[in-house]
């Protein structure tokens, strides 16, 4: 007999059993074994009562089965059954399911937030029972984002007919964001301006101010604003702004005929602390603005690094850091960078609402240094950028001196400013200054010779669209979602087309701003940043065992959510937002163009050398007009050509399918039909079964299959239920136990 040790990933399991040794079994749960059925009202798996709600779980999928079965055997071998799922509600969750699943009586939890032997002991020596807080909050989360992602696309989305397949309590209102801002962009009008500035001999540049700042004094001052993780490089400096060309003209020859000196020079030294060390977010930010990593990457290779047992846990919200990392630091500093060792040991202002039992992401070992790190490039560089963080929050200020000249010339007044970096201090391992500007000595009343005056026009620029690291930061700021959701949001706004990124910046499709829109009509409080805001303290106080989890949720559907969506029912059922679903439609077309890119815009039609198209007697699926028929040697093609439509600002196209003996238009662009839409769900991945409707031996015939694309591509390909006599079946599945699916 042996101790069982029950983790989540595979990955860990060498590591573990390394560490733990010869009368321990550690055995993977492969992250969640179960999940809500997808039975009941709206598949939801659970019923909402009077102040209670009943929850029915099923594994996951097959996989999960065949997991739980070799779990049960192993819990048979055990002793001991020791739960180490990962250090954080989620990971509590998971916990309890598999004590559900197992029928564990007595679990011993253990929580490690890195996996070195000290750590990973200190757990096994120190058990506890299961949160039940942490767990309810949990379960109130999978109900919760369960409950508006299952009515809300059915009962909304889908009956939009735009083409959109989802919305989601966190998803709709990070898409909000990204909406608003692409609306202040095309509202956005541009302005000329000019920027007029002179260069000295002496060495420098000035511009012009129409008024001075206050003087700021010569003290010393400590710099309290800490820069941006998701910074991007800042615009250099000008003048203030300059409405026409003649007053520019009017500077610039007033710069040239007058005689420039010195009429103020000032200086302070400014110390600034260092950054905190990495929280799941300030990681994410900083892995994009300097490595080029979208979230989702930095989180997979981050997992990487904590499972190979060189970092931390990453999904943190706390600043804090264990006082032996604190002192291993202090003595690599006390050897390699004296100079750099502070008075004391550093202590950071946590985040509100850290979750403080939680450490920041750090490296195990301080003194393993990044270029020792035997791993993968990408492991290699963000290992690196925590290392250096992690040592850097510990190090000393940086001490600057901060620099001021004013000039004059007439009546004008030119402004130069720069910073001279004097102790380096923790910049030697995180540097997050601008660029020095040195200035040179200058003294009050000096005269100046005139190199150079001239102006240059610009124009006023539009807010930018975020990056993805600055929507992570602005997630983080607006209190949508947490650590663990910042990263799979972002990437299911790009899955689902409802973003894109063109050049580096996240851009609403035609798609994600027409479900916006109509979201904003439909259900206006519900995508906005502070109700989900609210949602988020609420699951907080669930966690702190504040709150009761099922009575929360119970009067949050009653009071809010039924309403809301029986109201959205009734404006779709009165055409109420009949323009708004015109401009839908419309704003959809480009979305679908979009996402058949890889059939039409590979096509002949946008070749220098158009071949001649001949009209046909198909109406296009979208406007109606007829559609044409234009040769394609393609041989990715059923046939030697396609259709085109015509009409101005439509483009659609439909390629010919021989098994179906009919044209069709290409998957990306097919709008779903919500009579299709049945009330079984996916025995695979729980999203209701469409019907489908294909000719077979000259026959018209019915199947039942996933409704989401990209699931029939992947995990869900081999559902298929024929019809038969008895009703539908699957050569996989069986058969369906119900009365009739078909209308």
């Amino acid at each position: 007999m042996a101790n069982l040790l029950l983790i989540e990933s595979p990955g860990k399991s060498k590591k573990l059993s390394q560490i733990l040794g010869p009368g321990w079994i550690v055995k993977a749960s492969m992250g969640h074994v179960r999940e809500l059925a997808n039975d009941g009202e709206d598949a939801l798996g659970f019923d909402l009562l009077d102040q209670h709600i009943e929850c029915r779980y099923n594994p996951r999928d097959a996989r999960g089965k065949k997991v739980l079965a070799d779990l049960r055997q192993a819990v048979k071998q055990a002793d001991a059954v020791y739960i180490a799922t990962d250090p954080d509600r989620e990971g509590e969750t998971i916990g309890w399911h598999l004590q559900q699943e197992l029928r564990l009586k007595n679990p011993r939890r253990v929580v490690y937030s890195e996996i070195t032997p000290q750590a990973v002991r200190a757990a096994i020596a120190q058990p506890r029972s299961l949160d039940q807080s942490l767990i309810a909050a949990g379960r109130a989360r999978d109900c919760l984002d369960k409950l508006v992602g299952y009515k809300g696309s059915k009962h909304v989305v889908w009956r939009l007919n735009i083409g959109a397949k989802s919305m989601g309590r966190v998803q709709s209102a990070t898409l909000h964001l990204l909406c608003t801002r692409e609306k202040e962009i095309q509202a956005f009008k541009s302005q000329d301006y000019w920027s007029v500035w002179v260069e000295y001999g002496e060495g420098f540049k000035a511009f012009y101010r129409a008024k001075l700042n206050a003087n700021p004094g010569t003290k010393s001052a400590a710099v309290t604003e800490q820069p941006d993780d998701a910074a991007e490089d800042k615009e250099s400096q000008e003048s203030d702004k300059v409405t026409s060309q003649a007053e520019a003209d009017r500077l610039v020859a007033i710069a040239r005929s007058h005689l420039h000196q010195v009429v103020i020079v000032e200086g302070k030294v400014a110390h600034q602390s260092p950054p905190p060390p990495f929280i799941t977010s300030s990681l994410q930010q900083a892995a994009g603005a300097k490595l080029r990593f979208s979230p989702d990457k930095t989180m997979k290779v981050a997992q990487a690094l904590y499972e190979a047992g060189h970092i931390t846990y990453m999904r943190t919200d706390s600043v804090m850091l264990a006082e032996p990392f604190c002192v291993a630091v202090r003595q690599y500093l006390e050897q390699h960078d004296p100079t750099n060792v502070p008075s004391k040991t550093t202590r950071h202002r946590a985040v509100k609402g850290a979750q403080e039992a939680h450490e920041a992401i750090r490296p195990t070992d301080v003194n393993q240094l990044p270029a020792q790190l035997q791993a993968s490039a990408d492991e290699t560089k963000l290992y690196e950028l925590i290392w250096n963080r992690a040592v850097a929050s510990q190090c000393c200020p940086v001490r600057l001196r901060k620099t001021r000249v004013v000039t004059k010339s007439g009546t004008v007044q030119w402004e130069a400013t720069g910073q001279v970096v004097e102790f380096p201090g923790y910049t030697r391992y995180w540097n997050n200054l601008s660029a020095d500007t040195q200035l040179p000595m200058l003294q009050q009343g000096q005269p100046l010779t005139l190199k150079q005056a001239d102006s240059e026009k610009k124009q006023t620029q539009p807010p930018p669209r975020y990056t993805e690291p600055k929507l992570v930061q602005l997630m983080e700021r607006k209190g949508i979602g947490r650590p663990s959701t910042y990263a799979p949001t972002i990437k299911t706004l790009k899955e689902r087309e409802y973003v894109q990124v063109e050049k580096g910046k996240l851009q609403p499709t035609s798609l994600g701003m027409a479900l916006d829109e109509a979201l904003e009509k439909l259900l206006p409080e519900l995508i906005q940043p502070e109700l989900t805001a609210q949602m988020e303290s609420a699951l907080d106080a669930i966690a702190q065992g504040k709150q009761d989890w099922q009575g929360y949720l119970t009067d949050w559907h009653r009071t809010y959510f039924a309403p809301a969506l029986e109201k959205a029912g009734e404006l779709l059922k009165s055409n109420a937002i009949q323009s708004g679903n015109s401009t839908v439609a419309r704003c959809a077309k480009p979305a679908a163009a979009r996402c058949s890119r890889g059939a039409a815009a590979r096509t002949p039609s946008s070749t220098q050398s158009k071949p001649q198209a001949t009209v046909t007697k198909t109406a296009c699926p979208k406007c109606g007009e007829a559609m044409s028929k234009v040769p394609s040697k393609s041989k990715k093609l059923k046939a030697n050509h396609f259709l085109k439509c015509g009409a101005v600002g439509c483009g659609a196209v439909m390629f010919w399918n021989p098994q179906g003996k009919r044209y069709e238009v290409p998957y990306a662009q097919r709008i779903p039909d919500p009579e299709a839409f049945t009330d079984v769900p996916c025995p695979v991945c729980g999203a209701l079964l469409e019907r489908y409707r294909y000719t077979k031996e000259g026959k018209e015939k019915v199947m039942l299959r996933c409704s989401l694309l990209e699931n029939r591509r992947g995990k869900c390909k081999e559902v298929a239920f024929f019809e038969g006599r008895e009703g539908f079946w699957s050569p996989k599945f069986g058969t369906l136990k119900i009365k009739s699916v078909v209308k």
